[in-house]
């Protein structure tokens, strides 16, 4: 909720820092129970959601509207796309930044006439630094060469090469403020999801995606799945190098307390 402008610049950042310290809630009344608390809470959160995206809805249906009207429809490049997918109440998330399924999926929908065949779908893993040399690629500009992505446009085409990745990284740093989701990195292939938490923890997760789509049962104890767990985790250290991300415990957790500063630093 924005503050009311009457406040005072103390009473203003007093109003935004509400909600940081544990039990500090805000709540139509204080004789709700805490499960009470809970259900009107997600009322409140699940129907602002809903409203933005039917706005979205209703405005990507404007664009596309006036591309027709305007004869454009057929000479335009229309990219639908996200940074993450969201939680809405699964694993007791709400937000993103987790790397279970529902965050790390991310929806990615095209439409380029006479290039892209309409219906096609591509199940090939590829990651959001993919987005930028793909669409380089579509308009024939050079791709610089310190981009970590590839572009995917033959993918949509159907002529996916013999070489393309089998495996993603990810990696999530910002802690503890302000969405305290604790740091962890992992890698995902098209069956199988490894993922370290790690800062003040040493935590592993190992999940069956074909078995276990909703991610529900870890694991990483599992006898039968050992060979293949020591198989995952040599591929991701491989990819973690690979990407330049070799920083030490000490590094990370730096980055980790200096919010995004630390993260602009490592970009840099």
């Amino acid at each position: 909720m924005m503050p009311p402008d009457s406040l005072s610049r103390k009473e203003r950042i007093k109003w935004l820092r509400f909600g940081f310290k544990p039990g500090e809630i805000v709540a139509p009344s204080e004789d709700l129970s805490r499960e009470e608390i809970r259900q009107w809470k997600y009322q409140k959160y699940i129907k602002d959601y809903l409203a933005t995206i039917k706005s979205v809805d209703d405005n990507i249906g404007r664009v596309l509207e006036y591309l027709k009207e305007n004869g454009l429809e057929e000479n335009t490049i229309v990219v639908y796309a996200s940074d993450q997918g969201f939680f809405l109440g699964e694993h007791g998330f709400f937000d993103k930044r987790f790397m279970y399924e529902e965050a790390l999926r991310m929806p990615f929908i095209i439409r380029y006439p006479g290039k892209i065949k309409p219906g096609t779908i591509v199940d090939d893993i590829v990651s959001n630094i993919d987005f930028a040399p793909t669409l380089l690629d579509m308009v024939n500009v050079a791709i610089p060469d310190d981009v970590q992505g590839k572009s995917f446009f033959s993918n949509l085409k159907g002529e996916t090469s013999e070489d393309w990745r089998q495996s993603m990284y990810y990696h999530y740093y910002e802690y503890p403020y302000y969405h305290r989701v604790q740091p962890h990195y992992g890698i995902r292939n098209k069956r199988y999801k490894l993922i370290h938490y790690y800062y003040n923890i040493d935590v592993w997760e190992f999940y069956d995606l074909k078995n276990d789509p909703n991610e529900m049962n870890n694991l990483i104890h599992s006898k039968r799945n050992s060979k293949r767990i020591k198989k995952l985790k040599k591929e991701l250290y491989k990819l973690k190098e690979n990407y330049g991300n070799n920083l030490s415990l000490e590094e990370l957790r730096t980055i980790s307390d200096t919010d995004f500063g630390g993260l602009e630093s490592l970009k840099n």
